[in-house]
């Protein structure tokens, strides 16, 4: 019998078994036993939150090898923060004024094929998204000829977990990004969330000259709400003066305020990180590996489902579940919605079509779920693999 915690059996609320990875509709991540016992001693003792959020701030800044990073309440309060910085620097007068940009540069140019949801995060502190580009593809020309005096820095979005930036031919590369923004004295702020792995994905664009550089914290370890925006020291400082430490330690009235951190959660921050940097990730990938064998070998055989390695090439992390319609008497989105109704839930990856140019974007052309066992729990693998048997055969 699978373990349920109990504070959910008292509140009457159905576990998910999360096969998905890291969304923040299911709680984001689960941190490591050496982070929560870590989370767990950080609470013997009251601290100076300044004196806390700048000495885990350089420890990470020497640990990437940037000069500056800052503990956020995840990486979308980074990218607005981020914004904020450009917008303002640190200028106390400019920082209480926001979000009203009245006086001050506030637009931020973004290529139409790198549009996330996540981009509104720019929007919170007063920004302005301009979006340039065809349906074609975006040019070096189309970024120039948005840049103006209102123009407060250039957006970029790396990608999600799987998406490889340097092999887009539809965008303009980071470097030219890069090239075209410090010709101008505009500063780039890159939106790389789930850009962890491989770790020096950590350091990359900020080590390329990308002024600042927002993660999500939850990708390596740390907890759902918390990530990390590393860059040039001057514009980071200027993002701490708009956070919520700002408005603590400085007693500016920052709009940042409301997306305050736990002590626990930037020294989980701080020990997940550690923790990344220092781990051997191929016996990582291989333990994902060894554990969807039972999957492969109950589901092999299904009418209609074709198993497929995820990703395709590389070590393998999933397993991509391709079912045939005709064959399957069901669709990929009916299983999932089967499994999502069951007890325990149970909460794959599934895109069929076009995803509509959300982050992480898994598109195949098929009608297709994926198993990702980053966040699986030992042992839910046989539930898994049970209930799609179960879904499919009937």
């Amino acid at each position: 019998m699978r373990k349920t915690g109990r504070i959910y059996e008292e509140l009457g609320i159905t576990p998910v078994i999360n096969a998905l990875g890291h969304p923040t509709a299911i709680g984001g991540n689960t941190p490591s036993p050496t982070v929560r016992a870590a989370m767990e001693d950080s609470l013997s003792d009251y601290v100076e939150m300044s004196e806390l959020m700048d000495t885990v701030g350089n420890r990470i800044a020497k640990m990437l090898g940037v000069e500056a990073a800052l503990v956020t309440s995840g990486a979308a309060a980074a990218l607005a923060v981020g914004a904020a910085a450009c917008m303002t620097g640190t200028d106390v007068k400019r920082i209480e004024q926001l979000p009203d940009t009245t006086g001050m540069p506030n637009e931020f140019v973004i290529q139409r094929q790198l549009r996330v949801i996540y981009d509104r995060a720019l929007e919170i502190p007063g920004g302005k998204l301009v979006q340039v580009g065809e349906a074609g593809g975006t040019r070096p020309e189309h970024i120039e000829a948005a840049i103006g005096p209102r123009t407060a820095g250039i957006h970029y979005l790396a990608g999600g977990l799987y998406d490889d930036p340097d092999k887009r031919t539809d965008s303009v590369h980071i470097r030219d990004v890069i090239r075209i923004a410090h010709a101008r004295g505009l500063p780039v702020v890159v939106d790389a969330a789930g850009q962890v792995y491989p770790t020096e994905r950590l350091s990359k664009w900020a080590q390329m000259g990308a002024d600042l550089v927002a993660y999500g914290a939850k990708y390596f370890g740390a907890l759902n709400s918390s990530g990390i925006l590393v860059g040039k020291k001057e514009l980071v400082q200027a993002a701490r003066d708009n956070s919520f430490i700002g408005f603590e330690a400085k007693k500016i009235r920052a709009f940042g305020r409301p997306m305050k951190l736990d002590r626990q959660s930037v020294v989980a921050t701080y020990v997940a990180l550690r923790e990344w940097l220092t781990m051997d990730h191929e016996a990582r990938i291989h333990g994902y590996e060894r554990r969807l064998a039972p999957i492969h070998t109950k589901l092999s055989g299904l009418p209609g489902v074709t198993l497929v390695r995820f990703p395709e090439q590389g070590l393998m992390e999933g397993l991509r579940v391709v079912v045939d319609p005709q064959a399957a008497k069901m669709t990929a989105q009916d299983v999932v919605r089967k499994l999502k109704e069951g007890k325990p839930k149970i909460w794959v990856r599934q895109f069929a079509g076009n995803p509509g140019g959300h982050r992480g974007r898994l598109d195949s052309g098929d009608d297709s779920f994926i198993i990702r066992m980053q966040t699986v729990r030992e042992g839910d693998e046989d539930i898994i693999a049970d209930r799609i048997k179960a879904i499919i055969a009937t």
